[in-house]
């Protein structure tokens, strides 16, 4: 009984935990699937079309996580505001995140227009006896150059969507974004494939529709958020200057820059892992976009989950609570790593399954089912490191999961993906699988920061706001 009273909370934590996990397994599930469909549908063009979105979709992926990475920094100090109930200081964390988010979208959109070749150029090579590499290079870039203009919208959509969802106004992001991947997938429908008397654009149809998705899901979070403004009293007053208090900019700056660097280089990490994987040829790229997608998908329940204790515990920290924070946290690990062992056990019942739905080749089917059994198995251990950096990060201990997540990636994951992929022939699948194990061990390391306790800190106080 001590071990269940221990790991297993009450009613009323299932129910707190499931207020803030449900809406974003909602909005994050409804979103990779809809992606799965777009995948499917682009992939209905051919394979170089498939993984010529696909190389692009890479790039774009370390933009995503650039911008998260850049409201994370103030997302800790907004959801410890929020716990005190200090609205200037929201206030203050929305100017901070709107700033660095344009700043950031404009440098992202000035570099892709400056290197695409170079960038899309890096996952292709020689190696699979089908593919053209040329008209690869020629759909990426034409699906480039179209994506840039949703950067912006994007960037501004998640300055929103964050500070409501640390507010605890979960709903309304994730009706937003479900509504903009409804879009995304009736457009990429229409336009795709020409439709309703609509020209037959192929990948441009499918970059089309990703913008209007992106204009489409910050319309609907600036009409709500500019009209509920007793919901989101930080907007009353947000635009009509950028003043930050001096201590406050400094801290979130503190704190700030080694998320977004976090952010910026672990996804860089992944992005040339899987530029190790592209060596073994354009069906391994294709392969893995399938995998990747439908993983995306399974993910979902213990990535909501770990996401929500940066929102909870945090709260929890704000308020003072620090025994009732350990306790909710440690409840929270173990449901994740449960969500993440059924749903990986669910993933190898259909991993052969799920790529039939391809029209690709079988070798490419092949290598898509077996790479998702490779990352079912290191499911659990994903869990448990997602949830463990979402609880170093709630007391700001920006620092460690600098050390934790990116410089883990940069120091045992990619050097391991490169020594296999340019000094070994090991074939994809062992290579694949050897790479998902090291989240093993990055779990252990997981556990022995959060055993150390040093995460468990207030980082405001509302006098203190109060004397800038």
């Amino acid at each position: 009984m001590a071990f269940f009273k221990r790991f297993i909370g009450d009613r009323s934590f299932y129910k707190k935990v499931f207020a803030v996990s449900i809406p974003m397994m909602v909005q994050m599930g409804i979103t990779n699937f809809v992606s799965l469909l777009d995948n499917i549908m682009v992939g209905k063009l051919g394979t170089e079309a498939m993984s010529g979105v696909s190389i692009v979709n890479q790039f774009v992926f370390v933009f995503n996580l650039l911008i998260f990475g850049a409201v994370s920094a103030a997302g800790i100090f907004t959801a410890q505001y929020h716990g005190i109930g200090d609205t200037e200081g929201e206030r203050y964390t929305f100017r901070f995140k709107f700033l660095i988010n344009v700043l950031s979208a404009v440098a992202a959109i000035l570099a892709f227009i400056a290197f695409d070749d170079e960038l899309i150029s890096l996952f292709l090579h020689d190696g699979s006896e089908k593919g053209d590499l040329a008209l690869t290079l020629a759909y990426g870039k034409e699906y480039l150059k179209i994506m840039l203009w949703g950067m912006i919208p994007y960037a501004v959509s998640q300055v929103y969507t964050s500070t409501m969802r640390e507010t605890e106004q979960t709903i309304t992001p994730m009706i937003a974004s479900v509504s903009a991947v409804f879009i995304n997938f009736i457009f990429n429908y229409i336009l795709i494939f020409g439709k309703f008397g609509a020209p037959a654009l192929g990948i441009e149809g499918a970059a089309i529709a990703t913008v209007i998705s992106r204009f489409a899901e910050l319309g609907i979070l600036l009409f709500w958020g500019h009209t509920h403004k007793t919901k989101c009293p930080y907007l009353i007053g947000a635009f009509r200057s950028f003043r930050i208090p001096k201590m406050l900019f400094i801290g979130i700056v503190a704190k700030g820059l080694p998320l977004m660097a976090n952010e910026f280089l672990w996804s860089l990490a992944v992005t040339f892992r899987n530029q190790a994987y592209s060596t073994r040829g354009l069906d391994v790229v294709a392969g893995l976009n399938i995998c990747t997608t439908i993983l995306n998908v399974f993910n979902v329940v213990y990535m909501a989950v770990g996401a929500s204790i940066a929102i909870i515990i945090g709260n929890l920290l704000g308020a003072g609570k620090t025994e009732e924070a350990k306790d909710a946290d440690r409840k929270m690990l173990a449901f994740s790593v449960t969500c993440g062992t059924v749903m990986g056990l669910i993933l190898i019942a259909c991993s052969h399954a799920f790529p039939m739905i391809y029209n690709t080749s079988d070798e490419v089917r092949t290598i898509a089912a077996q790479m998702m059994i490779a990352s079912a198995v290191a499911m659990p251990f994903c869990a448990f490191a997602h949830s463990s950096y979402f609880t170093l990060r709630s007391g700001g201990q920006v620092m460690i999961t600098l050390l934790f997540d990116s410089v883990y990636m940069w120091v045992i994951v990619l050097p391991v993906a490169l020594i296999l992929a340019h000094l070994t022939n090991l074939p994809i699948i062992p290579f694949y699988a050897i790479c998902q194990c090291t989240d093993i061990l990055k779990a252990g390391f997981g556990y022995a920061l959060l055993k150390r306790g040093t995460w468990i800190r207030q980082l405001v106080s509302y006098p203190n706001l109060k004397k800038q």
